[in-house]
């Protein structure tokens, strides 16, 4: 049986979800599929990543792979707070906007988003909701969440995590990391995975995967042992442990152990600097185009004149970014060519 490609060109611009798995991770999958092994992570894969994760983070990190980014974020939370726990975030934060309420009707946490300039927190903004602690009728802020890279495409330095975390650590609280698109930050700023987090004072960390060429494999990294407890039942308790888990295990190995995570993102943050460039070239032409924020990792926000949007759709699929109509999200991805990178521009340019 075959199935069409549903667009008339394979390549989309409107998430690097969009994206096929890697080839070398599906070699790892096939590789993994040799026979029986023990179940719900009891096997070499799963063994083997979690010596990775140490050598990646520290001797004090622990892996819990998982399905999917919603369920890494929601048990990082749920296993870092009481039930009365309350959770600082950017207001555009994944979990507050894309997670269908999932931290808050699964988790039963709330969440206190505020806004921040290019998705990022600061201590300051933090403060905006850190208060009210012993206050019965208040949930009590017990963790910052924040995003790397953020949903805006922007990157947080190592020096602005370890401030974030300094400051909710002195207030009693835990900084949680979604690193969804964690590799992609790294290769920005041109450090180690372990640099901007275990290093940098986040106590637990969402790793992500799918987003960098994985068929379906995230990980909650508990970085700060203290800091989160209860995750062995809680996987289970979310849907999140996997009976066959050696092939999660095995798509985390294929891009954890080696250097495919830091190529992938190079790669995909490469595309997303060259489209920046050809649009800024069409603003220099004249075309009313707008860049409203940094393009840092492989995510460009552009705000399109009506004609050059539509035009675009006509042969790319892509967002359109809610509450602008003229805002647009351009993802790249592991496999986003300079020819498709090209081709969007041309169609931007009419």
């Amino acid at each position: 049986m075959s199935i069409e490609t549903p667009h008339a060109t394979p390549i989309s611009f409107a998430s690097d979800n969009y994206a096929g798995a890697h080839p070398e991770v599906l070699e790892a999958v096939a590789a993994a599929n040799t026979g029986h092994a023990p179940a719900y992570g009891a096997d070499p894969w799963t063994a083997r990543f979690g010596d990775v994760v140490r050598d990646l983070f520290g001797e004090q990190a622990e892996a819990f792979p998982v399905f999917n980014g919603t369920g890494a974020n929601v048990l990082s939370l749920q296993a870092s707070l009481p039930r009365w726990g309350a959770v600082i975030c950017a207001q555009t934060a994944h979990i507050n906007v894309d997670e269908g309420g999932a931290p808050e009707r699964v988790a039963s946490l709330k969440l206190l988003a505020v806004p921040a300039e290019h998705g990022k927190l600061t201590p300051e903004l933090v403060d905006r909701e850190a208060w009210g602690w012993g206050d019965e009728h208040r949930a009590q802020p017990l963790a910052v969440s924040i995003s790397q890279s953020t949903e805006l495409g922007t990157c947080y330095t190592a020096a602005e995590v370890r401030a974030l975390a300094d400051h909710a650590h002195e207030r009693g609280m835990v900084l949680h990391m979604d690193g969804s698109r964690l590799g992609n930050a790294a290769a920005h700023l041109g450090c180690s995975l372990a640099e901007i987090t275990s290093g940098a004072g986040v106590d637990v960390l969402s790793l992500g995967g799918t987003k960098n060429g994985l068929l379906g494999a995230e990980a909650v990294v508990v970085l700060n042992p203290a800091a989160a407890t209860g995750l062995p039942y809680l996987r289970k308790l979310d849907m999140q442990l996997g009976s066959k888990m050696r092939f999660v295990s095995a798509q985390l190995l294929a891009l954890y152990e080696g250097d495919l995570w830091l190529r992938s993102a190079r790669h995909a943050n490469s595309m997303a600097t060259r489209l920046r460039a050809g649009l800024e070239t069409l603003i220099a032409d004249g075309v009313g185009i707008d860049l409203p924020h940094p393009t840092q990792s492989n995510a460009v926000f552009a705000a399109l004149p009506p004609e050059a949007q539509a035009r675009a759709h006509e042969r790319f699929h892509f967002y359109d970014w809610p509450g602008d109509a003229s805002l647009v999200r351009l993802m790249c991805a592991f496999d986003t060519s300079p020819n498709d990178v090209d081709a969007l521009l041309a169609a931007i340019a009419g």
